[in-house]
């Protein structure tokens, strides 16, 4: 035979040479969900995970961070007497996941800390946007997003991430941003997040699912790609310094449909209910969870990921440093 291909993959020595994709916990980021409760609350439908307060947030972030780990992406779980249906605690300078931010930053400077922008975790409606007569008001949510981004921003965020898929949303934060001064502070964009039902265990997280009706009127429809292309192009438009892919693993088709359409760094979100599966399977004994992991964190960087959030950051980190 003239071709061997096989003499490619001879041993771990040569396979690394000749690897096409790569992954390290620099590309990692680890969400995580905090309370005001000094008490850890264990997330059922997440093992390893838990609604943390600020001191324990900032233990596992460091953890996190020792081991390579990027950055953070923040989540708030509020009492209900917190919520209403502006969101108003969203710019409480005092609030949860303000005190959070600063508390990060004081800790570890260099540490990357993405905060949430949606008005979901505030909301008495459980939406992402505000809710007028039954339905979702898209302008009227724009200038509650972008105060919430500011007063992100204040709190020392690096980045702040629009999960609201509200139109027009990225360009009425820049502008908010760049008023208030803080030009520095980047956006990461849930440009293409997909209406799915794999965000499951999330929303048991944080509590935060819609008290009525669901979110298919601003998320995107699963068997829609082309429409992804309208929503990044405007983004980049308004402003966007990333644009987000959500969920990663069912929707790698779509991550390099945008990877290909696209100069900007591309992140994908590793859901809730995509580590809930492995989890859940490992503990069957019927996968290993620590192959898969990586595995599936390598697939999303195949096909065009720049940044990975997942809730098994520490746990490759850890495998990836041997």
């Amino acid at each position: 035979m003239d071709q061997r291909p096989r003499r490619n993959r001879v041993g771990p020595a040569v396979r690394g040479l000749v690897r096409e994709t790569s992954i390290s916990a620099a590309h990692l980021v680890l969400p995580m969900f905090v309370h005001e409760s000094a008490q850890p609350k264990p997330i059922a439908s997440m093992p390893g995970h838990a609604r943390l307060g600020i001191d324990g947030l900032v233990e596992k972030a460091r953890e996190a961070y020792e081991l390579g780990v990027a950055g953070v992406a923040l989540f708030p779980a509020l009492e209900g007497k917190f919520k209403d249906p502006r969101g108003k605690e969203s710019t409480n300078p005092e609030g949860l996941l303000q005190r959070s931010v600063r508390a990060l930053k004081k800790a570890m400077p260099e540490l990357v800390v993405i905060t949430d922008v949606a008005l979901d975790p505030y909301s008495s409606d459980g939406h992402d946007g505000v809710v007028i007569d039954g339905r979702i008001d898209n302008d009227v949510t724009l200038p509650i997003l972008a105060a919430m981004a500011v007063a992100q921003a204040a709190a020392g965020a690096d980045v702040v991430a629009p999960s609201d898929m509200m139109d027009g949303r990225v360009l009425a934060i820049r502008r908010a941003l760049d008023e208030a001064g803080h030009t520095n502070v980047g956006i990461c964009s849930y440009s293409v997040k997909y209406a799915s039902a794999f965000y499951g265990p999330f929303r048991d997280a944080l509590d935060s699912a819609p008290k009525a009706g669901d979110k298919k009127t601003y998320q995107m429809d699963p068997g829609n790609v082309r429409e992804s292309l309208r929503e990044i192009q405007l983004d980049e438009e308004e402003g966007a310094d990333w644009l987000m892919v959500k969920p990663g693993l069912p929707y790698l088709d779509v991550m390099r449909f945008v990877r290909e359409h696209s100069k900007l760094p591309i992140a994908t979100y590793h859901v809730s209910g995509e580590y809930a599966m492995l989890k859940a399977a490992a503990e069957k004994g019927w996968l290993d969870y620590d192959r898969c992991l990586l595995e599936s964190l390598t697939c999303l960087r195949r096909a065009g990921a720049d940044i990975i959030f997942t809730y098994g950051a520490i746990d490759a980190a850890r495998l990836l440093r041997g």
